[in-house]
């Protein structure tokens, strides 16, 4: 595997968003597998994300120093012992501690300027717990004055910069677009790419891309007021 590890900032940063999605998606759209797969009957488990944005509950690896360093173990012990939000805020809490600690593994021929910009592009994206509780920065949202129709409107970069976009179906969001750096996809917690739709929950206000849940432009159209699978799922239950 050293041969094929990641060496500059930009592959060990590409690894690091790639498995940082992964474990995003277990701690929210795969919750429900993910939290059945903790069983607190089996042995410790760890929480693994991958460089192909998938997850895995496993045991630890088996040898000594492992290749890389280990996520937390035991994260299934303490599943029925605390609150399900509660656990996976924790889970995610240690997830961010794992992936600092494997970029930071890789990264350690870095010099320092090279190490200093590596943790600067992964600050520049929320954290795993911010993305689980909710709690990553959101400020600014565009006024929603025509229903959904005005969230086609509101697409920026993926480094979280506006870009000049010639579908903005109003010239007011360019002010609007300026405004919302900080404002990151509820689904994978990634910043928005100028190509990309995105589309705001009336319930909750988070935003998400359209592609993280399923909602396409044409669609957007014909939903005057739209919750969120997040939302939608907490009135089922």
């Amino acid at each position: 595997m050293a041969s094929s590890s990641p060496r500059t900032v930009e592959e060990i940063f590409k690894d690091y968003s790639a498995r940082r999605s992964g474990l995003v998606r277990a701690l929210t759209y795969d919750v429900d597998d993910f939290y059945s797969q903790c069983d607190p009957d089996k042995e410790n488990l760890c929480l693994y994300g991958y460089p192909n944005e998938a997850w895995e509950v496993a045991l630890p690896a088996e040898e000594v120093p492992p290749e890389l360093p280990e996520p937390a173990l035991g994260i299934n012990f303490a599943r029925d012992g605390m609150n399900r939000k509660d656990w996976l805020s924790l889970v995610a809490v240690h997830s961010d501690c794992w992936l600092l600690s494997v970029s930071f593994y890789f990264g350690a021929r870095l010099n320092r300027n090279e190490r200093k910009r590596l943790f600067s592009m992964i600050n520049d994206l929320p954290t795993v717990f911010e993305v689980v509780t909710g709690r990553q920065p959101i400020k600014d949202k565009p006024t929603v004055e025509s229903g959904s129709k005005s969230r086609n409107s509101t697409k920026r970069s993926i480094d979280g910069q506006p870009r000049s976009n010639p579908k903005l179906a109003d010239e007011n969001y360019e002010e609007d677009e300026e405004e919302q750096g900080d404002t990151f996809c509820g689904s994978c917690g990634g910043g928005y790419n100028s190509d990309e739709f995105w589309i705001g929950c009336d319930n909750c206000e988070r935003w998400y891309h359209g592609k993280c849940v399923k909602i396409t432009p044409a669609k957007a159209e014909l939903i005057k007021f739209y919750k969120c699978p997040s939302c939608t799922k907490k009135v089922r239950q």
